[in-house]
This record gives structure tokens, C-alpha cells and sequence, in this order.
């Protein structure tokens, strides 16, 4: 189940970042489909900075004319489609609330509004795509290897502490170890 739903967020993805490039290349039907795709999330990120339904319908606007000018800017190597539209929305966001304050002159209202302890979307959603892809791509290792991938930096347990844990030679397991890291350095970099 878990690899179903990894090949369909994949490719998702691809049909976004495709999408994306028809785009930069003048292909109204493309943005409208950017749109669809990502509209809700990103309204939600700018209603989250505005506060204000109005203006967050304004500033989501104003982000969909920033990537239909920008998509050729666009670099699926950098970043996801994802958290580079959220990026466009938040920057939009922050700049329509200091606007806001300049013309009402209430900074203490701008940075009420702005300020928050919470992470951001962007932040959180690009947390949740390095999550999957490395989640994804410790289940192409074998089990055993996921084991200790998953007590060493998951856990915190030294290699000795991981051995005694599994029963496995402390030298077996730098041996797993070594290659299982070198395969998922390989699998994240391809992803």
C-alpha cells in the first residue's frame, strides 16, 4: 500500500512540476491546472498570514500572476512544486500585511498578525516530502538494515548499541551500515 501511494504522490509531483513548465512557456491551460492542483493549499497559507478572507483571495490572485510570470524561473532540482508555490504565497502574504500596516500605521496590529511560533506551511510541507521520500526509500532496504537504520539515527543507539539490540557483530553492522547509507544517499538523490 505504502509504495501505491508513493508512486502516485511521485507522480503527482511530475504531472505538477510538468505543469509547471507548460506554463512557463505560455500554456494558459497548464496554470489553470497549477491552480486546481494547489489553489486550496496555498489559500490556506495565505488566509493563515492575512487573517482576512479578502485580502487573502487578493494576495492567492496575486500569486498565481507571480507564477505565471516566474515558472520559467522555476527548478524542480531546488526545490518541490509544492514548496516553491507555497514560497511565491507566503512572500505575497507577508508583503500584502506590511503594505496593510504602511497605509494603516498600526505596526503593533502588522507583527500581531505576521509574528507566529508556528511552523510555517512551506516549512511543514517540505518536512513532510523529505519525510516520505525517506521513508519511501528505507523500505527498499532489506529488513534487517532498516532495523538498524531506523535504531541508529531514529532511536540515537551507537552501532555497538544497535548490534547488542539486534544479536549482530558489531562489524556486520558497520558493514550494514556503510552500505545501507550509501543506497539511501542513491535513492534520495534520484528521488
Amino acid at each position: 500500500m505504502a509504495k501505491k501511494d508513493s508512486r502516485s504522490s511521485k507522480q503527482a509531483r511530475d504531472e505538477l512540476v510538468a505543469a509547471i513548465g507548460f506554463t512557463a512557456s505560455g500554456d494558459r491551460a497548464a496554470l489553470k491546472k497549477v491552480y486546481d492542483r494547489t489553489s486550496a493549499k496555498l489559500f490556506g497559507i495565505c488566509l493563515r498570514i492575512c487573517k482576512e478572507r479578502e485580502i487573502a483571495e487578493d494576495v492567492l490572485q496575486e500569486t498565481y500572476l507571480k507564477v505565471w510570470r516566474r515558472a520559467g524561473r522555476y527548478d524542480a532540482a531546488k526545490a518541490s512544486p509544492i514548496t516553491w508555490l507555497s514560497m511565491i504565497a507566503r512572500n505575497s502574504a507577508i508583503d500584502a500585511v506590511r503594505r496593510r500596516r504602511s497605509t494603516i500605521g498600526d505596526e503593533a496590529l502588522a507583527i500581531e498578525r505576521v509574528a507566529d511560533d508556528a511552523p510555517l506551511p512551506d516549512r511543514l510541507a517540505e518536512a513532510g516530502e523529505i519525510r516520505e521520500r525517506i521513508e519511501d526509500c528505507l523500505e527498499e532496504l532489506d529488513s534487517e538494515h532498516q532495523k538498524c537504520i531506523r535504531h541508529a539515527y531514529f532511536d540515537g543507539l551507537s552501532y555497538s548499541q544497535v548490534a547488542e539490540r539486534i544479536g549482530t557483530p558489531l562489524g556486520t553492522i558497520k558493514g550494514w551500515m556503510a552500505r545501507s547509507m550509501k543506497r539511501l544517499r542513491k535513492c534520495l538523490d534520484d528521488r
